[in-house]
């Protein structure tokens, strides 16, 4: 079913969306909640990062933990039923999650209840978070450090060359590594985008089919050919509204936004995971095969090879990041591209031998 509106918009504070992966729609939402003296349900990175965890929130200063993407499956937990004690409680709840997740809190939840704000995100796949441990590791081993941090769509290039960065911490003592990928160049995300490492629901996703949120969020891909205004390049966010309370919480936020109303199709576009699953791959099963039983180098080597332009195409896009920058300059505006990177943050403290 069609969401009833559909919009393009952006938090109209530029340090918020620049901590954020599009347009900082969710800040808005999330602090909307905690001013009525509310609890947001979102997804966090471990301590460790090598998991990704639901976490409540019950303060602006807890926010940072959820901003952002985190591209590997979220462990559920008894959330479900703190977010019904919560509810019972008399308690305004915003749960944020994939689709499913929401439908299965709603499931869960049996009654519909006027205090809870369910918001989804656009979802291409959930990647297996046994994979991500073992590419965090793996990192780990190649910097010499302790994983302290990862943003898997830092924007410090712009919202459209974004990327990972991992911030490592250990050698010498108190001294910090941050660490750039591009996921043209990140195994990781290699193995994501190709859907090798995605749950096997993913490639028949039910929850395209009927979505139980009050609205919906995603980056607003291909926002330069619908509302070019609006692309300046730090992140434009895609809203599908789909219920009445969906309508009413936007619209109080919207007094922090710049936004444009757009027709669905035009909004879906460039965003087809809205509707419609990824395909499985041929090589998924013998992906997962070797999984458990290769090194990740040995998986890099085999399921992330870099992709061989030919010489028209490595022209073509040389010349999309030169005029792309030429735009930044002159502050034209920017040229859509999927180019990303990640970004992460090591502690680098030598350990002490005994």
């Amino acid at each position: 079913m069609k969401p009833e509106k559909v919009y393009a918009c952006y938090n109209k504070d530029k340090d918020v969306r620049l901590s954020s992966s599009s347009g900082a729609v969710f800040s808005s939402l999330a602090e909307y909640v905690l001013n009525k003296k509310g609890i947001v349900y979102g997804v966090a990175m471990s301590k460790d990062c090598y998991s990704a965890e639901f976490i409540a929130v019950a303060d602006g200063e807890g926010l940072t933990k959820l901003r952002g993407s985190k591209y590997l499956q979220a462990k559920v937990g008894d959330t479900f039923k703190k977010v019904k004690a919560e509810l019972q409680a008399g308690n305004l709840v915003l749960f944020t999650g994939t689709s499913c997740q929401v439908n299965g809190l709603k499931k869960f939840l049996g009654n519909d209840y006027d205090n809870l704000i369910c918001m989804d995100v656009i979802c291409h796949g959930a990647p297996s978070p046994a994979l991500w441990r073992e590419y965090a590791q793996y990192q780990e081993k190649k910097a010499g450090g302790k994983l302290k941090g990862i943003n898997f769509r830092c924007k410090d290039e712009s919202w459209t060359n974004f990327g990972m960065k991992e911030v490592l911490k250990d050698i010498p003592e108190d001294f910090v590594k941050e660490i750039y990928i591009s996921k043209d160049k990140d195994p990781y995300m290699q193995m994501f985008l190709r859907d090798y490492c995605l749950r096997p629901s993913c490639y028949e996703c039910v929850a395209k089919i009927e979505k139980m949120s009050d609205l919906t969020v995603a980056d607003f891909w291909g926002i330069e050919k619908v509302v070019p205004e609006m692309n300046d390049g730090l992140g434009t966010s895609l809203v599908l509204i789909r219920t009445k309370k969906g309508q009413e919480v936007f619209d109080y936020i919207s007094g922090e936004m710049k936004l444009k109303e757009v027709t669905y199709e035009a909004g879906v576009k460039g965003n087809p995971a809205e509707y419609k699953s990824c395909a499985r791959p041929p090589q998924r099963d013998s992906f997962f095969d070797d999984m458990y039983t290769m090194s990740f180098e040995k998986l890099e080597e085999k399921y992330a090879a870099p992709i061989k332009y030919s010489l028209k195409a490595r022209t073509k896009r040389k010349v999309k990041i030169i005029i792309k920058s030429l735009f930044r300059v002159i502050g034209g505006g920017v040229i859509q591209s999927t180019d990303y990177s990640l970004c992460f943050v090591f502690d680098c403290k030598e350990e002490k031998q005994n």
